[in-house]
């Protein structure tokens, strides 16, 4: 198992590309089951996680490979196999999204309850809903999720897929590519509006399925017989860019992240203004500008989470890292997933002062973190681990990185040209 060793002390100063999405890349693969013809999709992020993914796709009959750098070439002629075992699927909830477009296919899935981070329930009770909107007979036995399709195949209807704590991405993409192959029209009310729905949203529609209010909350799909194949790049990672930018803020460097979308991050920009963050920003680049951490500390300022446009809760681990060095006292508020703090006690160990109250983190900030050892729970929270080691005196030894290889690729590898002195060693 590897374990990354940051060096901090060291100002983070040039150019770092954003990679794919993540969460707009895994259910965009699985739309290769909807269709006989060759999916290809470009901007794909080298991520355990789409490895995982191809294998889940391997496991029920798709195909998949890398035709060139960034590409994976994806055929589903036969897909017999309807069943996603444990052995992939417990290893990221991404892996759910093979159940609408092989219901809609086949007429029958089976694919293992997920797993992924853990950092508190997380049903896929919309999800489940959804498909019996459609018509389906859905049922969990020995672990699994199983799925049956009426006699006739699926059919449109219209639902409500909003939950306590908001929109869901994954139901609004599983159901949406189970509405794809269903008779007639499905509404769908209460729909995500993330950046990476819409952007599989439109990938669907290159394959042939009219679909109308896209970013909105009421989303109106047209069912087809069957869809084409089509090429499709991925849109830049929101959370990767997010994260650099406040590598950079931290380190008081002049980082410019490239080939992102800035209007995907507007509320995190918002609030790094509010912090008097120095940062400017361009059509598809943020550049922090340069500041002395120490005598031009971060101003301490509340967030809280919400579905898009709000606050994302998958930069809620990072942006509490920015606040541990910041003046004064900040309150974030975590309103998508309530137990999402497993990072708490870990900054902690460097330092920080934190604490939980219920469903906020009250953080109060220090003008000096110091390293230590310490244990990263889940992706964010590796996340933030990394970038507190950049600012922390000596050496932040962090175990169990095989969390963040699920969503950076080789963070290491990445911000080294920029400045970062970070180690991967292998226990």
């Amino acid at each position: 198992m590897d374990r990354l060793i940051v060096e901090g002390g060291h100002r983070l100063d040039g150019s770092v590309p954003t990679a794919g999405a993540k969460n707009a890349v895994l259910p965009v693969l699985a739309a290769s089951l909807l269709t006989e013809e060759t999916l290809r999709v470009s901007n794909c992020p080298r991520l355990s996680d789409v490895e995982t993914m191809r294998r889940v796709l391997g496991d029920l009959g798709c195909s998949s490979e890398w035709e060139e750098a960034g590409t994976i070439v994806l055929r589903a002629r036969d897909i017999s196999a309807g069943r996603a075992g444990w052995e992939h699927v417990r290893k990221m909830r991404g892996s759910v999204c093979v159940l609408g477009p092989l219901l809609a296919r086949t007429g029958r899935a089976e694919v293992s309850l997920p797993g992924g981070c853990v950092f508190g329930v997380r049903p896929i009770d919309a999800h489940l809903r959804g498909f019996e909107a459609l018509g389906a007979r859905v049922r969990i036995e020995h672990g699994f999720v199983i799925a049956e399709a009426p006699p006739g195949g699926l059919v449109g209807s219209e639902l409500f897929l909003g939950t306590a704590f908001g929109s869901s991405v994954l139901g609004t993409a599983n159901v949406m590519m189970a509405a794809c192959l269903a008779k007639g029209t499905t509404v769908i009310h209460g729909a995500a509006c993330e950046p990476e729905v819409v952007d599989l949203g439109a990938c669907l529609m290159a394959m042939g399925v009219p679909i109308e209010g896209l970013g909105s909350p009421r989303v109106t799909i047209e069912g087809q017989e069957s869809l084409a194949g089509t090429d499709w790049t991925v849109i830049p990672d929101r959370i990767e860019a997010g994260t650099y930018v406040i590598a950079g803020a931290m380190t008081g460097g002049r980082v410019r992240v490239t080939g992102c979308r800035p209007d995907h991050l507007s509320v995190l920009l918002e609030r790094l203004r509010d912090a008097q963050v120095p940062i400017e920003v361009g059509e598809d680049w943020i550049e922090t500008q340069p500041a002395d951490p120490r005598t031009e500390a971060p101003r301490s300022t509340d967030v809280t989470t919400h579905p898009f446009p709000g606050f994302p809760t998958d930069l809620q681990a990072q942006w509490m890292s920015l606040m541990t060095m910041a003046d004064g006292i900040s309150i974030i508020t975590e309103r998508i997933y309530p137990d999402r703090y497993m990072h708490l006690p870990e900054l902690a160990r460097l330092g920080a002062h934190v604490r939980r109250e219920g469903s906020a983190a009250v953080v109060r900030g220090t003008a000096r973190l110091s390293g230590a050892p310490v244990t990263a729970s889940d992706l964010r929270a590796s996340a933030a681990l990394v970038l507190a080691g950049l600012v922390a005196e000596g050496e932040t030894d962090i175990h169990r990185v095989y969390h963040i290889d699920r969503g950076y690729e080789r963070i290491e590898e990445r911000l080294g040209p920029i400045g970062a002195v970070i180690r991967r060693v292998r226990d």
